[in-house]
């Protein structure tokens, strides 16, 4: 089943998340040249600018504008966002090491771990609770509000 078109502009931001952590794992591993620390520094610094330029507003329109709406008209959804709300957390956290030299290998490929699972939670989880509800009322105005925050074109 297609996704619902209020989501699209967060799965696209997903698809590139995936094929991210893909890349960091990979290098953290010894897969990916150039080996080494300077593969892991690029990498890192790659990880840093996605996180820059796409998760930061991805969080604020997941946290500012969904979260809010499935907290408001699906009540059983709550458990669910504070788990993810705790990940967003958890990767922020991430962030700050990916400057330390020493374990950059685990820290990369942990931070890539998780990320990976998040968005696999929220594909699978998040996602269809919303799709399962969006005929509910205001689906559409949620879908306009993400694609403002992360500069997509709302379809």
């Amino acid at each position: 089943m297609p996704r619902h078109p209020s989501l699209i502009p967060l799965s696209h931001d997903h698809h590139h998340g995936l094929a991210l952590a893909l890349r960091c794992r990979k290098q953290a591993l010894g897969r990916l040249k150039p080996l080494g620390i300077q593969g892991l520094k690029e990498r890192a610094q790659e990880l840093k600018e996605f996180f820059r330029a796409s998760l930061v507003p991805h969080f604020a329109a997941e946290e500012g504008v969904l979260f809010l709406f499935m907290r408001s008209s699906i009540p059983e959804s709550e458990h669910l966002i504070q788990e993810l709300l705790a990940e967003h957390e958890q990767l922020r956290g991430w962030l700050g090491r990916l400057e330390e030299e020493k374990h950059l290998a685990k820290i990369l490929f942990e931070a890539a771990d998780l990320l990976e699972r998040h968005i696999r939670r929220e594909e699978r989880e998040l996602f269809p609770l919303f799709e399962a509800h969006a005929a509910s009322g205001g689906a559409e105005s949620v879908g306009k509000e993400i694609a403002k925050m992360i500069k997509h074109e709302h379809p």
